[in-house]
């Protein structure tokens, strides 16, 4: 299949993309915006966009088949890898996922359509409108693509032009994903461009900086950092810095049966999209004093992801990407022959997954390509103290507690700064109503017209 050049992404690098043309492109975006968004219902979006997420299920879908038969050049994942990660991602964009979703952010689902109240508004004799940004500005990072997908269906929801500017390497899916918005909705998509250029003080990104009503980037802190001081004045910037995970496994869950189920979990969590993202752990911390010891749960964890290796297997990676994992791979083979406190299991005759257990709890951060740290802790306390270096960058902290423990686990994680603690085997996979870094997503897109009556 062919896609035609309905967006600047398609005719790249071909055609030479200069300011102007994307400073033409951004105010065509809000022309079309203000033809045809306003006939849209957010009831209609929502039913349009949760058809087209099913359809993303489909492996006769066209644009899905594209994507799981293009090469690993192309997507970054094997297409096992990939076909997993389309299906957690879309299988959560479901009318009422997205009803709900628009309840919890802004009260209701059709305050972008009208006025409205909530009893509490009514109460004072008012009621309110919410508006999304003429033009959303998207700078996107380049390590996983549903981040991207996601950020697009965002400002669709609240009814916004879209400009989406996608790292070097990483348009692929972006861009099968506009042109699936296309044939489902040529209206919508003509609110929707796409193109990609290399990062940093680039003429092209001042045009986009310039005409976005709201920028929204995710990246390194010194990216963001660069993208802040470039930024013209009143500009609304919605940012995603850099962020770690990791789980952490109370002694009451460590009886055979169930660690054995533990591990097969956290090794989806490591598996998934090739750990590369900010939900992907680094480390799993396991208490001591359970029938299963944290060094056999780190067994039985590299047992989980050499059996995903199987079915689900991580694909190629750079040269520098095995070099780096070699590296680390001797510098704990050292530690294991001349210490009692640290063994180490790996893939043979490749770099496809690392599981490395040490006693000393420190926080480690993992090169990331199915490359997992399991470390032996007496409690959370503990835990928090040892990963003291990585407060407030953790986003995600998996959790397997019993009912008895888990809240004042919460409690505590929540206090030291984490924004989300899911259960262990869905740390890449959060709900669509999930506050990204603690923030509510859309509520931080929208301007709010209060009417006093």
């Amino acid at each position: 299949m062919e896609l035609p050049n309905y967006f600047i992404i398609d005719t790249q690098p071909e055609a030479r993309l200069t300011p102007s043309m994307v400073t033409e492109a951004c105010r065509q975006l809000k022309r079309n915006r203000t033809q045809y968004l306003r006939d849209i219902s957010t009831a209609q979006t929502i039913t349009l966009l949760a058809q087209l997420a099913d359809n993303w299920q489909d492996d006769l879908f066209p644009f899905r088949k594209i994507a799981l038969e293009a090469s690993q050049d192309a997507t970054g994942f094997s297409p096992a890898s990939m076909a997993r990660g389309l299906d957690d991602f879309f299988s959560r964009i479901t009318e009422e996922n997205l009803h709900n979703f628009m309840a919890q952010e802004l009260g209701d689902s059709r305050r972008l359509d009208a006025p409205l109240g909530t009893p509490e508004e009514r109460s004072d004799n008012r009621i309110a409108f919410a508006r999304g940004p003429e033009l959303i500005g998207h700078i996107t990072a380049g390590n996983l693509p549903c981040p991207t997908l996601m950020s697009i269906v965002h400002g669709l929801l609240v009814g916004s032009a879209q400009f989406v500017k996608c790292a070097e390497g990483a348009g692929f899916i972006p861009r099968l994903f506009a042109h699936s918005v296309y044939h489902t909705h040529a209206k919508l998509a003509a609110c929707l461009e796409l193109a990609r250029w290399p990062g940093g003080d680039n003429p092209l990104e001042e045009s986009l900086l310039k005409e976005a009503d709201c920028i929204v980037a995710v990246g390194s802190d010194e990216t963001l950092d660069a993208i802040r001081a470039r930024l013209p004045l009143g500009k609304r910037f919605l940012e995603h810095g850099h962020r770690v995970s990791f789980g952490y496994i109370h002694k009451d869950y460590l009886s055979r049966a169930m660690a054995r189920e533990l591990a097969e979990n956290a090794a989806r969590d490591v598996a998934a999209w090739n750990q590369l993202g900010c939900l992907s752990p680094h480390v799993f911390y396991v208490e001591r004093d359970g029938a299963v010891r944290p060094e056999q749960f780190a067994e039985m964890l590299s047992e989980a992801i050499d059996g995903l290796e199987h079915s689900e297997p991580r694909g190629n990676i750079s040269d520098a990407e095995s070099g780096e994992i070699a590296h680390r791979r001797s510098f704990y083979e050292i530690r294991a022959a001349h210490t009692g406190d640290v063994r180490q299991w790996q893939s043979e005759g490749s770099t496809a997954w690392t599981v490395v257990f040490e006693e000393e709890p420190q926080f480690a951060t993992s090169c990331m390509n199915r490359f997992i740290h399991v470390k032996s802790v007496t409690d959370i306390d503990e835990t928090l103290r040892a990963a003291e270096m990585a407060r407030g960058q953790v986003s995600t902290v998996g959790l397997a507690a019993p009912k008895s423990e888990a809240e004042a686990i919460v409690i505590k994680l929540a206090h030291w700064g984490v924004t989300r603690v899911c259960p262990i085997g869905q740390m890449q996979n959060p709900p669509i109503g999930w506050r990204h870094d603690g923030r509510p997503t859309l509520g931080d897109l929208v301007t709010w017209t209060d009417w006093e009556q």
